[in-house]
């Protein structure tokens, strides 16, 4: 009998490929859109956007093709709870977070599924670019075998149970090879261009979705020296991010970065580049793959944004669940709100959300 599988479809070419290679492998494959847009018919148009109204008819059109069944599935509240409240908050603490991580988390390998459980299935797949292991008997995660289009940054919060019961076969081609198979297979999504801006802001312009989400609430205030003395006024610290230094509007004859921002106090603090540069931090909510938790100092490699290059490091367990990362360079830039992940060459160890900088 064929084991089945749930295939997040996102009617973008890694996703319909996926289903593709699996169905050829001899899965009983089943198509599933998540339906996580908010009920705006900006967003309904939204061309790029991995779950908009035409990304609904893309994946339904692949399915067609493939002549596996297809449907789409409503987790439009648990999106709203877990990743558009979640964004919204942790900007207007201050913080730059990643809805990316977040829905990954709590959607794509938590809800779906658990759906996919109960109509019977064994696996859920996606098109992320990853591969997913398994050696003595513990699964791990695996950067793709394409290092340019990795997303295990994106990745570091699966169980084991999870790592189980889920599939990524994209991640064993390049992005070029997936487009070729797809034009092979006839498919028309081919040539669409990857989705690259927040799925639920389809015009990139975070700060007014905030503002829209939570009328009155953000507020003008100063832009200050770490001394405190006011340089200027900023529209709303939900506009900044540490190491910003486009569209500040501050004219003060040399250039200048955003190194911290206090939320309490509402205020964005500047200085220069240097100052953005820091060797460690703390993180919490951290998870870990090989092992259950770091009961001893680790070398790693590690990275503090998607772009990020892997750079050395040592990990000391802190209270809490925590875990200290210190690095063996300056890092530009390190961010509150946004995730480290750890490395072991090609193998994940981990990660957490950053929540102090040292």
């Amino acid at each position: 009998m064929k084991k089945k599988v749930v295939v997040g479809m996102s009617g973008g070419v890694d996703s319909s490929v996926a289903a593709y290679l699996l169905k050829e492998q001899g899965y009983d494959v089943i198509g599933i859109t998540m339906r996580m847009s908010p009920d705006d018919p900006n967003f309904a148009e939204n061309e790029g956007g991995c779950c908009s109204l035409s990304a609904v008819e893309d994946a339904r059109r692949v399915c067609d093709r493939l002549e596996i069944p297809f449907y789409v599935l409503n987790f439009k509240d648990l999106f709203k709870e877990k990743v558009i409240d979640y964004f919204v908050d942790e900007y207007m603490a201050g913080k730059t977070p990643n809805p990316c991580i977040a829905c990954n988390k709590h959607l794509k390998f938590d809800a779906l599924l658990q759906k996919a459980r109960g109509i019977g299935a064994e696996y859920v797949a996606t098109g992320h670019y990853a591969k997913i292991e398994e050696k003595d008997g513990r699964m791990l995660l695996i950067k793709s075998d394409d290092d340019r289009k990795d997303q295990t940054y994106a990745l570091y919060n699966f169980t084991q149970d999870q790592l189980a019961h889920t599939l990524m076969p994209c991640g064993k081609y390049t992005k070029d090879k997936i487009r070729e198979i797809a034009k092979e297979i006839g498919l028309a999504v081919h040539n669409k261009k990857d989705s690259e801006e927040i799925c639920f802001i389809p015009d990139n312009n975070h700060g007014r979705f905030i503002i829209e989400e939570v009328p009155g609430k953000v507020k003008l205030g100063n832009f200050v020296d770490k001394e405190g003395n006011i340089l200027g006024k900023h529209k709303g610290i939900v506009y900044y991010t540490i190491g910003q230094r486009k569209g500040l509007g501050l004219a003060l004859g040399r250039p200048v970065f955003v190194t911290g921002i206090n939320a309490k106090k509402n205020e964005v603090v500047i200085g220069s580049e240097d100052e953005i540069f820091k060797t460690g931090l703390i993180a919490k909510d951290v998870n870990f793959i090989p092992f259950n938790e770091l009961k001893e100092e680790l070398n790693v490699t590690a990275k503090v944004r998607y772009s990020a290059k892997p750079s050395e490091a040592t990990l000391y367990p802190e209270s809490n669940g925590r875990v200290k990362v210190i690095f063996k360079d300056k890092q530009r830039a390190i961010t509150k709100g946004q995730s480290v992940v750890f490395y072991d060459g090609n193998i994940v160890v981990g990660g957490g959300i950053i929540e102090k900088i040292l």
